[in-house]
């Protein structure tokens, strides 16, 4: 493989060491959410939403420390169609909630702050097939369906794997 790159500048899948996988996106795809978009990126595509609540829509948190509210949650669903694999569906796998801690870590960085937009803030990421990158994929998708909601990003933020 490394030969092969390194000797002939083609990568295993066909593609040259300097060309990306296709990238196409769908803004506004879901009609009932606040915003959302369909992000490819060669066979990786993520479903994306944004959904807008108010204060009591706040995840509250119980921890020793004492209690305390979340205004952004960002959930990832990595379900096994997407890899074309049949296993137990249940509760999030550690895939699950690692790359959505990745992924909400990236995004988090580019939201306003609390006080100028005072509004609970949902993604969920449904990851509709996978070759890699799913988790660069939800964040990507996350920026687009976030400006589609109308959320005054500091930024937009993207990922590549």
């Amino acid at each position: 493989m490394r030969r092969l790159i390194v000797e002939r500048g083609i990568r295993v899948d066909g593609r040259k060491a300097n060309e990306i996988r296709p990238i196409s996106i769908d803004m506004a795809y879901l009609p009932r959410a606040h915003g959302s978009s369909v992000f490819t990126r060669g066979e990786t595509q993520a479903l994306v939403s944004a959904t807008l609540g108010t204060k009591s829509d706040e995840q509250k948190i119980e921890s020793i420390e004492g209690d305390f509210y979340r205004h952004f949650l960002l959930h990832y669903n990595f379900p096994s169609f997407s890899v074309g694999e049949v296993r137990r569906f249940g509760s999030p796998s550690r895939r699950d909630i690692g790359h959505g801690a990745l992924a909400e870590r990236a995004v988090e960085a580019v939201l306003p702050p609390k006080e100028e937009f005072p509004y609970t803030i949902r993604i969920v990421s449904d990851i509709l097939e996978s070759n890699g990158s799913s988790s660069m994929a939800s964040v990507c998708g996350a920026s687009l369906a976030l400006m589609d909601a109308g959320v005054p990003l500091k930024s937009h933020v993207a990922g590549v794997a």
